[in-house]
């Protein structure tokens, strides 16, 4: 189907939503599409992988924002903020708003994005369909109101508990501490990054952590919090209580426990949920081919009990890489623009980021073989047997693992060597062999290293938003000099913010030999 013509009704007004507006704008100056997005914040979409930086005083909402409603408004997009939709009823297709309005819809499209897991502690409420608070001094680090609250205890330089060692809550930790907070992360596995890297870039990665004064306290049972310091709100979070060992104390604890799909309203209207929303490879809910889900509410799923893609999958990926191929995609199949797309291609396995200013982690594919495993039955002596090669030197915070198969780089993981991640990240998507000498990669960071190398023009600079540093360098030799102006003339940078460093550093190269 072709949403020409009717109203496209958008429930959602975080960056992807952002983004599939952005793209449909052409069709709707046209006249061809009549374009509503519903969005529950007061606020227009922004970035939320930002929100820690916002939070700490290094950037501001104006410079996370990636959307301007007023400039949509007058291209002839309505734009709905502060309303919350109850229910869609699709028998008449039609969404119900909070304060009773009914907005129709030919084409309908979820783009809700997830929302924080609250743990099941004594003294908070999981229940997302509360509309109990958070207690004064607790917040899950989600929104532009997170991150007031976050930089409150910083400019305070009060003591901030972050609860889970993934990603999120460790750059928001090391932002944190790089302001003057007191931080202590609790996660209750061996090691942070539990998910993305192995045991011995944990154990490397926390004594980095340790070795930035951030307090690190694992194999953790968090069973409720103590509510007991005075606020103006109430009694306020003083402590994260343990099921053994003494209480965490802290002024302010942060929720980083991961994110649940928002899904409610697509359940309540009898669409198919599983993580999330289940939609084909066209995005289209199953049944339903008047609805699509993008995003981090949508889990691609088809009816196809043979197809390998969906047999791997393992739900919304939570990147919002994926999200805007998606909305871009979605936009050219509803707007009709250049015929009916490719289909949408699978997502290669992601690279996986922490950036921080002295601590640089880097993970991808199958990094569960271990140098000196067995290899698996009937693989004895095959050159697709997984190799490993492993080098540590965790007293300064280093750590490189890399695994073939068949010569070619199928994992790795990369602790504190910056240059060395590059390469093997490079090398990771492309499926190249690694070099016969593999220390030769560990030279990148070494103080022997090369001092030039040759360029690469067609390498994706920003995986976010799949920009590649021809065309960075292009837009520095029109005249952009800052990283702002490269990201709005060519989206890069806009999306986690890991490839500013880079960014920096292509402008420095161009204007430097100029």
């Amino acid at each position: 189907m072709s949403g020409a013509g009717g109203p496209v009704v958008v429930i959602g007004y975080g960056p992807v939503a952002a983004r599939l507006v952005d793209e449909l704008l052409p069709a709707v100056r046209r006249g061809d599409l009549l374009v509503t997005v519903i969005g529950e914040e007061s606020a227009a979409a922004y970035n939320r992988v930002l929100v820690a930086d916002l939070g700490v005083g290094r950037t501001t909402a104006s410079a996370i924002s990636v959307s301007d409603p007023a400039g949509l408004e007058a291209a002839g997009v309505r734009v709905l903020m502060d309303a919350r939709v109850l229910r869609v009823d699709r028998a008449r297709r039609r969404v119900l708003l909070a304060d009773g309005t009914w907005v129709p819809y030919d084409t309908l499209v979820f783009a809700t994005g997830s929302r924080p897991l609250v743990p099941k502690l004594h003294g908070l409420n999981p229940d997302p369909a509360a509309s109990v608070p958070l207690p004064p001094g607790v917040t899950a680090l989600r929104d532009l109101a997170d991150a007031a609250v976050l930089r409150q205890a910083v400019e305070q330089q009060r003591k901030v508990v972050v609860l889970g060692g993934g990603i999120l809550g460790l750059e928001a930790a090391l932002a944190a501490a790089d302001e003057g907070a007191s931080v202590t992360v609790v996660h209750h596995g061996a090691h942070t990054l539990g998910r993305s890297i192995d045991a011995g870039a944990g154990y490397t990665l926390a004594a980095a952590l340790r070795a930035r004064d951030i307090r690190v306290v694992a194999n953790a049972r968090s069973i409720g919090i103590r509510l007991d310091a005075e606020s103006d709100a109430g009694p306020a979070f003083s402590a994260l209580l343990q099921e053994s060992g003494a209480p965490v104390e802290g002024d302010l604890l942060l929720l980083s426990c991961g994110v649940r799909p928002r899904t409610e309203v697509a359940a309540g209207a009898g669409l198919v949920t599983a993580r999330g929303i289940v939609v084909d490879h066209g995005l289209a809910a199953l049944h339903d081919p008047n609805i699509f889900a993008i995003g981090d509410c949508a889990e691609i799923k088809c009816l196809d009990p043979d197809c390998a893609d969906c047999a791997k999958s393992a739900g919304p990926s939570g990147l919002i890489g994926p999200g805007w191929r998606q909305a871009e995609w979605l936009a050219a199949f509803l707007s009709g623009r250049d015929g009916a797309p490719a289909p949408l291609p699978a997502e290669r396995a992601p690279v996986i980021m922490l950036k921080a200013r002295g601590v640089d982690v880097a993970a991808a594919g199958d990094i569960t073989a271990g140098p000196f495993d067995a290899a698996p039955d009937g693989a004895e002596g095959s050159p697709y047997a997984p190799s490993v090669s492993v080098w540590a030197d965790p007293e300064h915070g280093k750590y490189v693992k890399m695994s073939t198969r068949g010569g070619v780089l199928a994992g790795f993981i990369s602790v504190g060597m910056p240059r060395t991640a590059a390469e093997l990240t490079l090398l990771f998507e492309r499926g190249a062999e690694l070099p016969a000498d593999r220390s030769a990669l560990l030279r990148l960071d070494g103080p022997d290293r090369p001092t030039t190398t040759a360029p690469d023009p067609a390498r994706t600079v920003c995986r976010c938003a799949g920009v590649d540093q021809q065309t960075i360098s292009a837009a520095a030799a029109a005249g952009c000099a800052t990283v702002e102006e490269i990201s709005a003339e060519t989206r890069a940078g806009t999306g986690c913010g890991g490839c500013h460093g880079d960014l920096r550093e292509l402008i420095e190269a161009h204007f430097a030999a100029a």
